[in-house]
């Protein structure tokens, strides 16, 4: 299973990015789906997640400016990310908890995408 992350870049304080994140490999289902980000020196935080029924969750410095959605028929993830802020500015990582062949739920990550948010 793979998790692969796309759409960060340099963008202005205001400015809008979505990120994306496709699941592929021996899928059989797909549970849990979230976001994380870790700033240089700062450990990794959540920045949201969304259950399988599509109940999203948000950190509080976010909420208001980002929404995180979700497609099952193409097992990806996306965070819709407005008026960014300098704080915003981390590598984000996509998580998701996959059953696979063995019919076990274990998490997976994305290999991350930085998103740099200038003043």
């Amino acid at each position: 299973v793979q998790l692969q992350a796309f759409g960060g870049g340099l963008v202005q304080a205001g400015d809008t990015l979505r990120l994306s994140c496709a699941t592929s490999g021996s899928v059989l289902g797909i549970g849990i789906m979230g976001w994380y980000r870790q700033a240089p020196g700062k450990e990794r935080e959540l920045v949201a997640i969304i259950g399988s029924g599509g109940t999203p969750n948000y950190r509080d410095s976010v909420k208001g400016r980002f929404t995180i959605s979700r497609d099952n028929a193409k097992n990806s993830v996306y965070l819709q990310m407005n008026s960014l802020k300098p704080e915003d500015t981390a590598v984000y990582f996509c998580y998701a908890v996959v059953s696979t062949v063995d019919f076990t739920m274990r998490p997976y990550w994305g290999q991350g995408t930085l998103v740099t948010v200038s003043s």
